[in-house]
């Protein structure tokens, strides 16, 4: 199952008066593991970069006035992203100023059906709890040292961190890209162990259910399964004859 992680910057908060969207920025996940293949753009607003934006994402007029016209991106943009599922953070934002881009271009619109909000599912996941995604990097232990502002590839790359752990955890952990002999390279994924109790739980079943037990396994044939899981707990306990 192929997921794209997106995040966007833009000259400010609205999309249908006069903001334009400034970077790009998606990872691509594979059956929830990052395969390291990315999209990434500057592109040029054609306008002014009011300072309240500057602040946030450190993006001049000056910096992207030879980046290219979102026209000039939007057909490698859309490759990029194809008919898959799209992780978005606040995704109506992203998704409310990506649609506008393309209604000027008279494209199609993308489809809020095919979006995964993460907001929605942190909101979800952990009720009366901030959603913000600083918040949720700090609940999950993620480092967000390298985020001094905000960038759109950095913040889909942490983002995609942050879905896997609102999905229940990572259970696999990418090492890398190995070059097999001059031929294609591999996704090598190192699969980490789920942690181990010390010591198992108790049983639940009271001492006359246990005996019962017993006395209905010995009815049945010698053959029964339920004789080997008879041994192996006397061999542990050490109560075995």
């Amino acid at each position: 199952m192929r997921e794209i992680v997106l995040d966007t910057e833009t000259t400010g908060l609205e999309a249908n008066n006069g903001d334009r969207v400034v970077e790009i920025g998606c990872v691509e996940m594979v059956n929830r593991i990052l395969t390291g293949n990315t999209y990434h753009v500057y592109i040029n607003p054609e306008r002014a970069m009011p300072a309240e934006a500057f602040a946030v994402h450190g993006l001049s007029e000056e910096f992207l006035s030879d980046k290219p016209k979102f026209p000039e991106i939007a057909d490698a943009f859309l490759d990029f992203i194809a008919d898959d599922t799209l992780v978005i953070h606040n995704a109506a934002f992203d998704i409310g100023f990506l649609n506008a881009e393309l209604s000027r271009m008279g494209r199609t619109p993308i489809a809020r059906d095919r979006v995964v909000d993460t907001v929605a599912l942190a909101r979800r996941k952990h009720p009366g709890a901030s959603a913000k995604l600083d918040d949720l990097m700090s609940r999950y232990g993620i480092d967000s040292s390298r985020r001094v502002k905000h960038g759109a590839l950095l913040d889909s790359e942490l983002l995609a961190e942050v879905y896997s752990e609102l999905l229940g955890g990572r259970q696999a952990m990418l090492v890398g890209l190995v070059d097999e002999e001059g031929g294609a390279p591999r996704l090598v994924v190192d699969h980490v162990a789920a942690p181990q109790r010390p010591l198992p739980l108790p049983t639940r079943l009271t001492a006359d259910e246990i005996t019962v037990h017993r006395d209905f396994i010995a009815g049945m044939a010698d053959k029964a399964i339920w004789n080997q899981y008879l041994v192996d707990e006397a061999r542990e306990t050490g109560t075995g004859g």
